[in-house]
């Protein structure tokens, strides 16, 4: 079976998270992220480029969850796709692009948090159903013989 993929995106969030309702009562989160750009020079630094700005909207359930867990300035990584919007500012039509996040988390390599893994309640005394771990097998890790000791210091 071939392993299924979204494009995602990674960035910071750049402006308060807004939680509104789309016109058929829907949760919609909305915020602009940034991401930082880098160039690796010749002699293998890196330069810092401009910071560019985009959009990200998630919509139902996901949207509330979001919300109540990501600030302004929270490290992001987020599933989903791009899609093309137009819009009017100033009375300026504007064409623009974002992103629609179907999951999002906080990006590991950047933010410490702990992880709660008790079962999350779907609704009033309603347990979420269990997971069946036998369902994965990890591979065993190879035992490869050493043939010198291990030098400390």
């Amino acid at each position: 079976m071939t392993i299924h993929t979204q494009e995602s995106v990674s960035g910071f969030v750049a402006s308060s998270p807004q939680l509104t309702q789309t016109e058929k009562g829907d949760a919609r989160l909305y915020f602009r992220f940034g991401q930082e750009h880098f160039r690796k020079e010749d002699d293998g630094s890196f330069t810092q480029l401009e910071t560019t700005f985009h959009h990200l909207v998630m919509f139902g359930r996901s949207a509330n969850h979001a919300h109540d867990r990501f600030r302004k300035g929270d490290n992001f990584i987020a599933e989903g796709y791009t899609r093309s919007v137009n819009y009017e500012r100033d009375g300026q039509a504007v064409e623009s692009e974002e992103f629609t996040a179907r999951k999002i988390g906080h990006d590991t390599a950047r933010t410490r948090y702990d992880v709660d893994r008790s079962p999350r309640r779907n609704g009033p005394e309603q347990e979420a159903p269990a997971r069946d771990a036998s369902a994965f097998t990890s591979p065993a890790p190879s035992r490869q013989a050493t043939t010198a000791p291990a030098v400390g210091m």
